[in-house]
């Protein structure tokens, strides 16, 4: 019985570490426009409600992250504003990287941003929230 409550612990801390890890890419995500932020942020409150529920509830009712992590949950729909910010960000970054990297590997992220920005465009769209 003991070996089991150990199995457990220990998953709950793989849970913890894992929607840390994913919630700090995230926020990373916020200032380096090769890095989504939403994805993360959605990674990490999936993995919190696996480890913790203290910290799933921090994450729901944190004013930045709470909204779209409630709005996927509701509606498993991104707001049309991040999508319009993460298309403009990965044209950016894309962009960049176009005239930084070798030739031979410059195609990648731009490869990368099609597909994420295709699957991104597929998802439904979250009706607007009102604002106060």
């Amino acid at each position: 019985m003991r070996q089991a409550a150990t199995i457990v612990s220990r998953q709950r801390w793989i849970w913890l570490l894992c929607g840390a890890m994913s919630l700090s890419t995230g926020v990373i995500g916020m200032v380096l426009p090769v890095l989504p932020t939403t994805p993360f942020v959605l990674l990490a409150a999936y993995c919190f409600s696996r480890g913790s529920a203290r910290y799933e509830r921090w994450l729901l009712t944190h004013p930045r992250f709470g909204p779209m992590v409630r709005d996927w949950r509701t509606n498993r729909a991104v707001p049309l504003r991040a999508k319009q910010f993460a298309t403009v960000m990965m044209i950016l970054s894309s962009g960049i990287t176009w005239w930084t990297l070798p030739t031979p590997v410059r195609w990648m992220p731009m490869a990368c941003c099609v597909v994420v920005g295709a699957w991104l465009w597929r998802l439904p769209t979250a009706p607007e929230r009102n604002r106060q």
